[in-house]
């Protein structure tokens, strides 16, 4: 048995949750999430907490077991709390703006990037730190790796966009031959 899925889901105060057949409803003070789960999962609610459990013990309910526990908790965290990602843009004229729902990137190419940012993400941008933030932890991590994937940190200078806590690995250059030497 999942070590993690045994843990019951607690309820914060401002946050009601829905059970239907295949899915449960959490909405909260941030906005409301749908989690779908497998019939070979049995979620219920009760007292202010929800449990979940597998149905059988083979290894399919297992699996699914502590997995829809993560799904369910981090649905309650993001309607509560949110999330939150750092992206650190490194390079000469490399600069990002948001103007609307559109975020503008300029990263070395001849023409400014236009991202269009998805509902439910907000992001503020501060010299060369961009910070993305929603209720949705999936979507947050999607932005950020589609924003990253613009231009991702290159080896040798280390230009790019990253993570603020990513280390980029650097490589050595080419080192010049000696003279003479043919």
């Amino acid at each position: 048995m999942s070590r993690i899925g045994k843990k019951p889901i607690i309820i914060p105060e401002g946050v009601t949750a829905n059970i239907q057949a295949a899915h449960i409803d959490v909405k909260g003070p941030r906005g409301e999430l749908r989690v779908d789960f497998r019939p070979e999962i049995k979620v219920t609610l009760d007292a202010g907490q929800i449990i979940v459990n597998p149905k059988a013990n083979s290894r399919i309910h297992r699996a699914l077991f502590g997995l829809t526990r993560t799904l369910i908790n981090n649905a309650v965290l993001g309607v509560t709390e949110g999330f939150t990602k750092q992206l650190e843009m490194k390079g000469v004229g490399y600069k990002a703006a948001v103007e609307g729902e559109t975020l503008v990137l300029h990263l070395g190419f001849s023409h400014p990037v236009n991202f269009a940012i998805p509902t439910g993400i907000n992001i503020e941008v501060k010299k060369n730190i961009m910070t993305l933030s929603g209720f949705d932890k999936q979507l947050v991590g999607e932005t950020a790796a589609r924003v990253r994937r613009l231009r991702p940190p290159e080896p040798y200078k280390g230009k790019g966009i990253k993570y603020s806590d990513e280390i980029i690995r650097r490589k050595a250059g080419k080192t010049a031959k000696a003279a003479g030497a043919s």
